[in-house]
């Protein structure tokens, strides 16, 4: 059987989560990738093969269906890039196998719509306002925005250029800036919603929706919104879950995986975005471990057409955090820690996976491309894997020289 796989730039779900899963089903893939990362590509998949690389512009649909079309039959497309989900849908759709609803995929993708959309159907109402890019960014003021509220790109991902903004001036000066770093980019404004903010991780095939668990999400000070921290919460409160999933339904999001984010206050959900792909950032692989699941498996085989089966058979009772050491500066990372997979006791087990090297200079960005590295710690003891996760990030330290 032979799957192709739409990718922008390597990423550890697809190269540890989602190339072995494939080599596992016995699938025979083909990686479509971006030609500026399919170099990075080759590399990575060299000793696989099984798994082939392909230029290919894969932000259109067009170019991706007429590769396809002229090498190998597939028998699932696939992606797991927010960027490609629309491109991926429409592929597969066109050669008629298992695929999500591409408008679902692009209400998803697209904040204005998806605003729009839970507006529409009456579950969930957000002031929000587009600002195209060749429109002036004094147009926003007329609107009276509600101070304060939070002004990103419509069709950002990772945080990027999200940023907290009290009034007028402030909304102007950081239209301004994003629109430096991105000028072609459409921006939204919406509605500050408080609240502690949350994950609910989701897997669906035809019969309907899963639901793996959920974060619990700790953020960096505002004006910026940076996931420092993520608590796995493996059994989310029932009401809170068939809030997010009601609204999950209005957009039509259910087939494969989905990772959504909502902020929970007075025991409601509201909807801050949802990413019709599984969780990144390691908590991917953090799921897979944690609950004993062949979860990479499990995505692949529904874009197959393969049901999921009737219990998924997750391993229960069991605790996990996700810390991310982040840079406060730009500059040149001169101490960090390698990388370490240990067992400090107490039925703990630690991994640091580092995500830059000693030597390396970066910018900061303000969002999670400034991660130093990722900490991933489980166990079966709540305070043991606590008190093992301060210790490591106490008695390690990363230092940035300007």
């Amino acid at each position: 059987m032979r799957l192709y796989l739409l990718a922008l730039n390597p990423t550890d779900s697809v190269t540890e989560g989602f190339l072995p899963a494939a080599g596992r089903l016995g699938l025979d893939v083909t990686l479509l990738a971006d030609p500026a990362h399919a170099g990075a590509h080759r590399e990575l998949c060299a000793a696989l093969p099984r798994v082939e690389v392909l230029d290919c512009d894969v932000r259109d649909f067009r170019s991706v269906i007429d590769l396809i079309g002229a090498a190998h039959r597939p028998d699932a497309v696939f992606t797991n890039s927010d960027h490609l989900q629309v491109q991926a849908a429409l592929a597969a759709a066109y050669f008629g196998l298992p695929a999500k609803d591409w408008t679902a995929a692009l209400r998803a993708k697209n904040k204005a719509q998806m605003r729009r959309r839970l507006a529409d159907t009456g579950m969930e109402t957000v002031w929000a306002a587009e600002l195209a890019p060749e429109q002036p960014a004094t147009d926003l003021l007329a609107l009276a925005p509600p101070y304060p509220c939070v002004l990103k790109p419509r069709e950002g991902v990772a945080g990027e250029d999200v940023v907290l903004v009290a009034n007028d001036a402030e909304l102007l000066a950081c239209c301004a800036g994003i629109r430096s770093r991105r000028p072609a980019a459409a921006l939204l404004v919406e509605e500050f919603l408080p609240g502690e903010l949350y994950t609910l991780e989701t897997l669906g095939d035809r019969h309907g929706v899963r639901v793996l668990g959920g974060f619990h999400t700790r953020l960096s000070p505002p004006p910026y919104f940076i996931e420092t921290r993520m608590d796995l919460v493996p059994e989310p409160p029932p009401a809170i879950t068939a809030g997010v999933l009601s609204r999950l339904d209005a957009l039509g999001v259910g087939f494969g995986a989905c990772h959504t984010e909502f902020v929970v206050r007075d025991g409601r959900p509201r909807i801050i975005e949802v990413n019709y792909r599984a969780i990144g950032d390691r908590c991917d692989l953090l799921l897979r471990d944690v609950l004993g699941l062949p979860l990479f498996e499990h995505i692949l085989r529904v874009h197959l057409g393969i049901d999921l089966p009737a219990d998924l058979g997750a391993r229960t009772g069991r605790h996990a955090r996700v810390d991310y050491p982040c840079a406060d500066r730009a500059g040149v990372l001169t101490a960090a820690p390698g990388r370490e997979d240990t067992f400090p006791g107490g039925g703990v087990r630690i991994e640091y996976h580092p995500l830059r090297a000693i030597g390396e200079r970066h910018e900061l960005h303000r969002s999670n491309r400034d991660y130093l590295g990722v900490l991933r710690t489980f166990g079966d003891d709540r305070d043991a894997v606590h008190r093992a996760a301060e210790k490591f990030l106490t008695d390690r330290q990363w230092s940035i020289t300007p």
